[in-house]
């Protein structure tokens, strides 16, 4: 009866030490991996102000009496008009040309066509134009505008022309 015993002794023991084990962990269940968010979008650049619409700045031209290197009053309008234009392009500079009617010798009309080109420089210098970037010639009378020997003809050529200059050498910006 011994033999029966020991392999149910056995058994017995067999069994208390399978209960006296933890039970076994129930299968793991894959770890949940965590949903991949799309990367954010970069942080959008920084708002720069555009830049304004490049200005044209307009030939004009300012007109004297007689003799005269006195800025008139449509010629201070004129002038401002030209400088409010020219300050928003700080990239050109502005050739002024003095102007004489045919009347007078050649050294009177170019002293005073540069007198008329000093004048209008004057005027913008003085309203905020660094002069560095205004030149100034007398052509005397040699570029007429309007051909006769009649006040009508010689009132459009006493004048100063303002010319508008690009950045490079000698271009009108026309």
């Amino acid at each position: 009866m011994r033999s029966v015993r020991v392999p149910i002794a056995f058994a017995i023991i067999l069994a208390a030490c399978a209960h006296s084990q933890p039970p076994p962990a129930p299968p793991a269940e894959p770890a949940p991996q965590a949903v991949a968010e799309p990367p954010s979008p970069p942080p959008p650049a920084p708002v720069r102000p555009s830049p304004p619409a490049s200005v044209d700045v307009v030939p004009a031209s300012i007109y004297f009496d007689f003799d005269s290197a006195d800025l008139k009053p449509e010629a201070r309008s004129t002038l401002q008009a030209f400088f409010d234009q020219a300050r928003q392009r700080p990239d050109l500079t502005t050739r002024i040309e003095g102007n004489c009617d045919e009347r007078g010798s050649e050294e009177y009309n170019l002293a005073l066509g540069q007198r008329r080109a000093d004048s209008a420089k004057s005027y913008l210098v003085n309203l905020g134009i660094d002069a560095s970037r205004i030149s100034t010639i007398s052509y005397g009378k040699e570029h007429p505008r309007a051909p006769g020997d009649d006040e009508a003809a010689w009132s459009q050529n006493r004048r100063d022309d303002l010319v508008p200059v690009t950045s490079a050498v000698g271009q009108a910006s026309r």
